[in-house]
C-alpha cells in the first residue's frame, strides 16, 4: 500500500467516471496525492485516474491514453495500483497485459508484473 510519494512520482489509481473518489486506492489519491473531487480521468496532483467503472473497453482506452501520457513525461515515475482488480471486479490476469508495453517510468504491482512475465 501507497502512503507517500517521493517528489516526480505519482500515484495510479482506479476511479469511475465522475471522480467520486470515496473508497480504496481512489480515496487514498484524494485524500494524499491531490486527486480532484468530480475529475475521474488524468493527472491531479501527484495522482492519475484511470476509469475502471464504465467497461473493460474504457479501461482498456484510458489505459492507452495513460501510457502515452508516460512516455511524454519520462521525468515521471508513476506507481500503478491494481486498477480494476477491486471494485469494479476485474482480475490481474485481464487487467495486466493492458500494460505489456509500459513505458521503464511505469512501475506495476507485483501482480500485474508476474502475470507479465509468464505471457
Amino acid at each position: 500500500m501507497i502512503t507517500e510519494l517521493s517528489p516526480g512520482e505519482v500515484f495510479v489509481f482506479g476511479s469511475n467516471a465522475s471522480g467520486q473518489h470515496g473508497a480504496g486506492a481512489a480515496r487514498t489519491a484524494y485524500e494524499r496525492f491531490g486527486a480532484v473531487w468530480g475529475e475521474g480521468h488524468g493527472l491531479h496532483g501527484q495522482s492519475y485516474a484511470i476509469d475502471t467503472m464504465s467497461g473493460f473497453e474504457t479501461i482498456r482506452d484510458e489505459v492507452l491514453t495513460f501510457l502515452e501520457f508516460a512516455v511524454k513525461h519520462p521525468d515521471l515515475r508513476f506507481l500503478v495500483t491494481k486498477i480494476g482488480c477491486g471494485i469494479a471486479g476485474f482480475t490481474p490476469d485481464q487487467i495486466a497485459p493492458l500494460f505489456a508495453h509500459a513505458p521503464s517510468n511505469v512501475v506495476l504491482p507485483d501482480e500485474f508484473a508476474q502475470r507479465l512475465a509468464s505471457l
